[in-house]
C-alpha cells in the first residue's frame, strides 16, 4: 500500500490518522454490536449512543450554551444558505451580509429568494483580499440579522475579530474554521458548518441554534427544511449520515484528547505562522490576502513568475505534497491547514518551497 501523502486539499480534507484508524476498526463491527458502521440502523440504541456522544462533545469543545440546540443535518452549508433565511426571515424582511468571497456571495443569493438580502460590504472589486474592519459598513436599522462567513477558502482571508452587528443577531457560516479558531457561540444566533473541512467527512452539517433562532422559525415550512422538526427528533427525523456522525464524534474525541479548542488554536496558528514566514521571506512568492486578514486555515498565493506554477504543482505532487492547486475560479496555490493537517506536513511543504525557490529563482 502506498504511503499517505501530505494532504493540503480544501475538502473533503485530511483527518487525524487516529480517527482514520478508529473508523477502519468500526467498519466491520461498531462498538461490539455485531453490525458494521455502515450497516447499523439509525434507530438502534448503539447508534443513539453515537449521536448522544457527538452532541455532548460538540457542546464541551465549543462551549455551547445549555439552552442552544445542536443539530446534525445534511445538504452542506449550501443548503443552510437558504434554510437559515427560510426559517428566520418573513417575506419582505431584511437581512444584511458581509461579502468576503464566493461562499458569502452564494449565501446572499439564496437569502434573496426569501427576503430583502443586501450586501452592506463587498470586497469583490478588490479581488477579495481582506475582511472588513468595524466601522467600514453600516447595518440597516431594520435588518433582522447580520450574516458573515468567518473564513474564506477560495481567497485565504479570515476574520480575527467578532464583526460588529450593531446589536443585531449574527448568523455565521463557520464551515472552514470551526473548532480551529476562537469562537464565542453565545455571540451568535445560528452557526452552521459543513463537516468536510475541520470536523469529518462530507455529508454532515453541524448547525447550532439559539433560543431566539428556534422561536423565529416560521410555520408551515417544508418538513425537511424546518429546524423545529429536526430538533424535535434529535436529528433523527429521517435517516441521517450515520457514517459521518460517527466520524465527527471521533474527531471531537481527538480534539478533546489533544488540548480541546485551545490546543487546536495553538497548533493551527503555529502551522500558519511557519508557512507565512516562508511566503514573506522572498518575493519569489506572492501571497494573496492582506496581512491583517490572512487565514490560518487556507493559505493562498501565486508565484511571482506564474508560468512556474504548473511546474511547482507537478514537482510538489512527486514529492508527496497533494491538494495544493488553487480553486478553479482563482488559480494559483492553496494550502489548507485544517485541524487534521499535522505540523509535519507543513514542515515538509516549507522545506520543498525553499528548495524549489532556490532552484528556480
Amino acid at each position: 500500500m502506498p504511503e499517505r501523502i501530505h494532504n493540503f486539499g480544501a475538502g473533503p480534507a485530511v483527518l487525524p490518522l487516529s480517527v482514520v484508524n478508529a473508523v477502519g476498526a468500526a467498519l466491520p463491527n461498531l462498538m461490539d454490536s455485531g453490525f458494521g458502521l455502515c450497516e447499523i440502523s439509525h434507530r438502534s440504541s448503539t447508534f443513539q449512543s453515537v449521536v448522544d456522544s457527538a452532541m455532548e462533545r460538540v457542546r464541551r469543545v465549543l462551549s455551547v450554551p445549555d439552552d442552544y440546540t445542536v443539530l446534525f443535518l445534511q445538504g452542506g452549508a449550501s443548503l443552510q444558505f437558504y434554510m437559515t433565511a427560510l426559517n428566520i426571515l418573513n417575506e419582505g424582511e431584511k437581512a444584511d451580509f458581509l461579502v468576503t468571497g464566493g461562499w458569502s456571495q452564494k449565501a446572499l443569493k439564496e437569502a434573496g429568494r426569501i427576503g430583502n438580502a443586501e450586501a452592506i460590504w463587498n470586497d469583490e472589486d478588490n479581488s477579495f483580499k481582506s475582511v472588513p474592519s468595524d466601522g467600514e459598513y453600516s447595518v440597516r436599522e431594520d435588518a433582522v440579522y447580520l450574516h458573515y462567513t468567518s473564513n474564506n477558502t477560495l481567497y485565504g482571508t479570515q476574520y480575527h475579530h467578532l464583526p460588529d452587528s450593531s446589536g443585531k443577531p449574527r448568523i455565521l457560516d463557520a464551515s472552514s474554521d470551526i473548532a480551529g479558531v476562537p469562537l464565542d457561540v453565545s455571540a451568535h444566533e445560528i452557526i452552521y458548518a459543513g463537516a468536510q473541512k475541520n470536523l469529518g467527512p462530507s455529508g454532515v452539517t453541524l448547525v447550532i441554534l439559539s433560543p431566539w433562532a428556534m422561536e423565529r422559525c416560521g410555520d408551515n415550512l417544508p418538513t425537511m427544511l424546518d429546524y423545529n422538526v429536526h430538533a424535535s427528533k434529535g436529528s433523527l427525523f429521517n435517516t441521517p449520515n450515520t457514517f459521518g456522525i460517527f466520524v465527527l464524534d471521533q474527531v471531537f474525541k481527538w480534539l478533546e484528547e489533544n488540548g480541546g479548542l485551545k490546543g487546536s488554536i495553538a497548533r493551527n496558528r503555529a502551522k500558519a505562522n511557519l508557512l507565512y514566514q516562508e511566503l514573506d521571506r522572498t518575493d519569489f512568492w506572492a501571497p494573496h490576502a492582506h496581512k491583517d486578514s490572512r487565514s490560518v486555515m487556507n493559505v493562498t498565493w501565486r508565484l511571482s513568475n506564474q508560468e512556474l506554477e504548473p511546474t511547482f504543482l507537478q514537482e510538489a505532487e512527486v514529492a508527496g505534497l497533494g491538494g495544493l492547486k488553487g480553486h478553479r475560479s482563482v488559480g494559483g496555490i492553496r494550502a489548507s491547514l485544517y485541524n487534521g493537517c499535522p505540523m509535519e506536513s507543513v514542515v515538509a511543504l516549507v522545506d520543498f518551497m525553499r528548495e524549489f525557490s532556490a532552484r528556480y529563482n
